[in-house]
């Protein structure tokens, strides 16, 4: 058998590399919808890596920060400071001296994750490849805000820290108060208050439920949207045969969608850290007023 055909017989389908690059590394076979024993090593990777990146990018824009004429990337990181300084002043109505730095960081550590949809889509796979390690690393996604996991544990991070704001702002009693009270009001009928009471408590889980469920989903979304479409344009170009009118036509489309693609997928991704950043902010905005 001809070596080509040795090749076209061992392809893959464009739905096996599909599942291919959306298989996540993972610390154990998974053994059902929800298993939390298993750990999907490749976000945990590059989110861990991204924001040592985003830390040491910091640090140095401050270390070389000059009261004078600032540098390209000295002014790109005080546009961000300040634009983030300014919408954590007008939504926080309280103490900020950690609130805005959290945002700061919650905004760039986002914007960081979301840019690795950048890299073509195969880059890994090739370097492990030629790294020796594709047999013992077959699987491996690049994109932490692609992975469900990864989106619902910052969420979470954002839930305790509501909760934390809550108790501290409003205090344990005062934070107890307004779960049985709000938004329904309560009763001096004892029937009526417990009945209230109940309504209130279920109202409230449900808005946090809610609150962490759809921050998590939406940055969920659009990233493995996107990710997605990054791989179906990616097979136009697979599909190369030979000087062929199929493959000059499919090739000119993977080359064009592809670059628009990339444009558009560029506001999408510092929209999305923006809008994770925002709704942090309200969030705990929220958390520092009563009802």
């Amino acid at each position: 058998m001809a070596v080509e055909d040795l090749a076209t017989e061992h392809a893959p389908t464009a739905s096996e590399y599909i599942v291919h690059h959306l298989t996540h590394l993972t610390s154990s076979p998974q053994k059902g919808i929800i298993d939390l024993s298993v750990v999907n090593l490749d976000t945990l990777f590059w989110s861990i890596s991204i924001g040592v990146v985003g830390m040491v990018g910091m640090y140095l824009a401050a270390r070389k920060a000059t009261s004078g004429v600032p540098g390209r990337f000295q002014a790109m990181v005080e546009m961000v400071v300040e634009m983030v300084e300014d919408q954590s002043k007008a939504i926080v109505h309280g103490n900020r001296k950690f609130i805005a730095p959290l945002a700061l960081t919650v905004f760039v550590w986002v914007l960081l994750m979301n840019s690795l949809d950048f890299l073509p889509v195969d880059l890994f796979h090739k370097l492990l490849g030629w790294a020796g390690l594709e047999q013992r690393i077959e699987f491996f996604r690049p994109v932490p805000t692609a992975d469900l996991n990864g989106t619902f544990g910052i969420s979470l991070g954002v839930l305790i820290l509501m909760l934390f704001y809550s108790v501290k702002i409003k205090g344990l009693g005062g934070w107890g108060h307004e779960l049985l009270t709000a938004p329904f009001g309560t009763s001096k009928n004892p029937v009526f208050f417990v009945l209230l009471a109940l309504a209130n408590l279920f109202m409230q889980l449900v808005e946090f439920i809610a609150k962490t469920v759809s921050l998590a989903m939406r940055l969920f979304g659009n990233m493995y949207a996107g990710e997605l479409l990054f791989m179906l344009i990616a097979l136009m170009g697979a599909a190369w045969t030979g000087w062929n009118f199929q493959s000059i036509a499919l090739g000119g489309a993977h080359i064009i969608a592809g670059t628009l693609w990339a444009v558009f997928h560029i506001l999408i991704v510092a929209l999305q850290a923006f809008i994770f950043m925002m709704l942090t902010l309200v969030y705990l905005g929220q958390a520092h007023e009563g009802h």
